[in-house]
C-alpha cells in the first residue's frame, strides 16, 4: 500500500509531461489538421449558417457563397450584388487555449471597398469542429471577452 502510494505521484507527473509535448501546438504536429480543413474548404462553396457576435447576425449573410481557393489564400465571395475577394488561410493555432478548438486556426481577412458584414468576419478564428458538410469556428475576444461563433455550411 505505501508502495502505491509512492508510485502514484511520479506516474501521475509523468503523464503530464509526456501530454505537455505532444500538444505542443507551435511543433507543427497538427499539420495533418490544417491540410485537412484546408483541403474541405476547397471542395465547394460555403454558406454562413451561424453568426454570432454578441446578438444572432446570420440573416447579414444569407445572400452570400464562399468559395474558398487554397492555391492563392484566397475567397471570393457572391451573391446580394455582391462580387469581393479576400484572403484565407489554414494554419497552426496560435492559441493557448485548447479546451474548446482544434489546433488550427482559420483566417479570413476582407478590406474595404468590400460590405462592412464581411469585414466583419476579418479574424483569425480558432478550428471548433468539422465535418464534410460544415466547419465551426470560435474568436474569443482579447478585448471585451466576447466570444463570436461562425459556422460555414457546405452548399449542396
Amino acid at each position: 500500500m505505501k508502495l502505491g502510494r509512492l508510485i502514484l505521484p511520479f506516474v501521475a507527473a509523468f503523464s503530464v509531461m509526456s501530454c505537455s509535448e505532444s500538444d505542443d501546438n507551435s511543433s507543427g504536429s497538427n499539420s495533418q489538421l490544417v491540410n485537412e480543413v484546408k483541403t474541405l474548404m476547397a471542395s465547394g462553396n460555403w454558406r454562413v449558417s451561424n453568426y454570432f457576435d454578441d446578438v444572432n447576425e446570420t440573416s447579414n449573410y444569407q445572400n452570400f457563397v464562399f468559395t474558398f481557393n487554397t492555391s492563392s489564400n484566397s475567397v471570393s465571395v457572391l451573391g446580394g450584388g455582391v462580387n469581393v475577394t479576400g484572403t484565407f488561410s489554414v494554419s497552426n493555432s496560435t492559441s493557448n487555449d485548447d479546451s474548446i478548438s482544434l489546433d488550427a486556426d482559420f483566417n479570413l481577412g476582407f478590406t474595404a471597398p468590400a460590405p462592412a458584414s464581411l469585414i466583419e468576419l476579418t479574424d483569425d478564428w480558432d478550428v471548433v469542429s468539422y465535418t464534410t458538410t460544415e466547419i465551426n469556428l470560435i474568436d474569443v475576444s482579447g478585448g471585451n471577452g466576447g466570444t463570436d461563433l461562425l459556422t460555414f455550411t457546405k452548399v449542396e
